[in-house]
């Protein structure tokens, strides 16, 4: 087979086995979706839900994370190509993680110094972790099998961009159950556990996306 022949047929074969941005989400999605419709059903949501989500401080655990998934998710779909950059995507990720920060070191320098390890673990603080890390994996694994099929030139940072995602969407639905509002509680545990799944997804990326 000439070489114009094997490099046509291998684009062609590329173009149809690689999923699309949207099919790579929605794998995500359907992936994720099982565990947290589980988790809904055996512990169900919080039964101050709607006024939870009237009130600024507790309504951040929500609206946050929310906003990380959206971000990261296009961050890591625009990486796919070698020619993807971050663009405005970048700074936006910096200024919601000191949106998550910012307000858990204010509480944290207000409060007295016996009065912070309750503040910091609350009364779920292993539950939480243990269950936003296990949320965040079935949809993980999904997208990085999705990536997989993609050219990105920084797969170490393509896989920690998943992770966040991943991790950020499973700590929204999360949320919708957990009793602990404290800024402290949320900066330590929600955020320690998407930083947790962004390295481990980066250490798996370095090894699953690369060319």
């Amino acid at each position: 087979m000439k070489t114009e022949a094997l490099i046509t047929h291998l684009a062609q074969t590329s173009a149809v086995a690689a999923p699309s941005r949207r099919t790579i989400l929605l794998r995500g999605v359907l992936a994720g979706a099982p565990g947290l419709v589980l988790l809904l059903a055996l512990l169900g949501p919080r039964p101050d839900l709607a006024s939870m989500l009237q009130t600024p401080v507790a309504a951040q655990k929500f609206l946050l994370p929310l906003l990380l998934a959206v971000s990261a998710g296009a961050a890591v779909l625009r990486l796919m190509r070698p020619e993807g950059r971050l663009g405005w995507l970048a700074p936006a990720l910096i200024l919601l993680g000191l949106l998550a920060v910012v307000p858990g070191l204010w509480r944290f320098a207000g409060l007295e110094a016996t009065a912070r390890p309750a503040a910091i673990m609350g009364a779920t603080a292993p539950q939480c972790l243990i269950f936003l890390l296990g949320l965040a994996a079935a949809p993980l694994v999904a997208v990085l099998h999705g990536l997989r099929s993609g050219a990105t030139t920084r797969p170490g940072l393509s896989g920690a961009l998943a992770g966040l995602a991943c991790s950020a969407a499973a700590a929204t639905g999360y949320a919708l159950h957990c009793p602990e509002d404290d800024p402290l509680f949320f900066a330590v545990w929600y955020l320690g556990a998407m930083l947790l799944a962004g390295a481990i997804a980066a250490l798996a990326g370095r090894r699953a996306l690369r060319w």
